[in-house]
């Protein structure tokens, strides 16, 4: 059967969303007339907005329904949303209760309900959990598993060269991105590096002044600092590596949209930030990109693509997959400035 309605459901967080967008890729190549409608998180949207083989946005206001109010008052009109059309195919990539509580809403055919190998909090009760050839490699392929089971014909290269993203940035995101940086006091045409400066876990961040004393080396080989982020505690962050540094950044943490972050990573020199959804993202559109890593799991969640390149924390206990540290390590601390630009002189484009 041929699916003309498609359902992806992968709601949070960025960087797994943008792990997420190969498959509607190869949705679209496998079935160029479908029509695919994919359900997010409000802090997510943006991301799929991009996707230029989405048709369909439905907005999932998980905040809303923490209170008995706000699922009195959002349930109906998510569940009439969800309703509107019948799916031939729902791919819940997000694998949680949250998550099947939406599938178990769409009406689909019996067995048309699939997700990837590792669902958990019953969600695998509403959806077949697909265990494809990749299921313990990067989480990327585990995604792709789900529709290579349903015939789509993807490739895997070793170097995940063979994935495609499908973001198109707006030819007016470039010029408001721009101005961004003139606002800034900066000019956009000269060599930047973007830095990407908060993670949600604690033992994911870089160090203030490991970023103020690298940011410092990008100035003495006329590279300028371009810290992004988003939100109070990446602002505030922001404030604090300003405050060490010799020269001020240009600060564009909390001034840009989606499309606009996507125009500064496009036309960056590099990116260096460690393992947060908006460093995923400058992968995807192709920017050389060193990634950070300590306490994840880069065979899983790292870089992935021939313009991604990794550099590990040197602690033994590296993997540990802990949001705070046991030991009281700062788990970046120990990527040193040096070594950090000694491994950007290597990709810079």
């Amino acid at each position: 059967m041929t699916p003309k309605n498609i359902l992806i459901i992968k709601l949070s967080s960025i960087g797994d969303v943008v792990h997420a967008l190969p498959v509607s890729y190869e949705l679209k190549q496998k079935w160029p007339d479908c029509r695919i409608t994919w359900v997010v998180e409000p802090a997510s949207r943006g991301i799929v907005e991009m996707d230029a083989c989405v048709d369909d946005i439905i907005i999932f206001e998980k905040q809303a329904f923490r209170s008995v109010g706000g699922f009195l008052h959002h349930f109906g009109p998510l569940k009439r949303a969800i309703q509107s059309r019948r799916y031939d195919l729902v791919l819940d990539l997000q694998g949680l209760f949250k998550s099947a509580a939406i599938a178990y809403l769409a009406k689909a055919p019996k067995g048309r309900k699939l997700g990837p190998v590792d669902m958990r909090e019953g969600s695998d009760r509403v959806s077949r959990p697909v265990r494809g050839p990749h299921a313990a490699n990067h989480v990327i392929e585990r995604y792709l598993d789900v529709v290579r089971s349903i015939g789509c014909n993807v490739p895997c290269a070793p170097d995940g060269s063979a994935v495609h993203f499908p973001i198109d940035v707006p030819t007016e995101a470039v010029a408001s991105a721009a101005a961004r940086f003139r606002q800034a006091g900066a000019d956009m045409k000269n060599p930047y590096i973007a830095l990407p400066i908060g993670t949600n876990w604690p033992t994911k961040c870089w160090p203030e002044e490991n970023i103020a004393a690298f940011a410092n080396l990008l100035y003495d080989h006329e590279i300028i600092p371009v810290l992004v982020g988003g939100g109070p505690v990446d602002e505030a962050r922001a404030a604090r590596i300003t405050g060490k540094m010799d020269i001020p950044p240009v600060d564009l943490v909390g001034k840009l949209t989606f499309p606009e972050l996507a125009a500064t990573f496009q036309h960056a020199a590099a990116t260096v930030g460690p393992d947060t959804g908006i460093c995923h993202l400058s992968i995807a559109l192709g920017t050389p990109t060193l990634m950070l890593m300590g306490p994840t799991i880069p065979e899983r969640t790292g870089p992935y693509g021939p313009t991604g390149h990794l550099l590990m924390a040197s602690h033994h206990c590296v993997r540990c997959f802990k949001r705070a540290c046991p030991k009281g390590l700062d788990c970046l601390a120990d990527i040193t400035a040096e070594q950090a630009w000694r491994e950007t002189e290597k990709i810079l484009r």
